[in-house]
């Protein structure tokens, strides 16, 4: 009998032996999975920064050219509107002259091609 009890102490001793095992694994994974996230949360605000300095980078070069383009067509516009106000000085008055010829001197006349 006391060679029975001995036998099962024994037991319980390795069972809690086991149990203290599993249980230091246990937070070992626990511990391995908060870790792992840890670092996975860092790559990702690295890469994200990464592309966002290349966004950045992208967008600066591109809006430049814009810059460009606007004052491109702002300088050919100016030029085009006083290239017209130049003609419209030379020849304006001609211009009224005939419309208020063609105002008063008109000859209405019925269309063609009805019948």
């Amino acid at each position: 009998s006391a060679q029975n009890s001995a036998g099962i102490q024994t037991l319980l001793d390795a069972e809690r032996e086991a149990q203290k095992i599993v249980q230091q694994a246990r937070e070992y994974r626990t511990k391995r999975v908060k870790d792992a996230r840890s670092e996975a949360q860092k790559e990702i605000e690295a890469y994200r920064k990464e592309k966002e300095d290349e966004f950045q980078k992208f967008e600066k070069e591109h809006s430049s050219g814009n810059k460009k383009a606007e004052d491109d067509a702002k300088t050919d516009t100016d030029g085009k509107v006083k290239e017209i106000d130049e003609i419209g000085k030379k020849s304006g008055s001609k211009v009224v002259e005939q419309l208020v010829e063609a105002a008063s001197n008109a000859k209405p006349e019925p269309p063609r091609g009805r019948t």
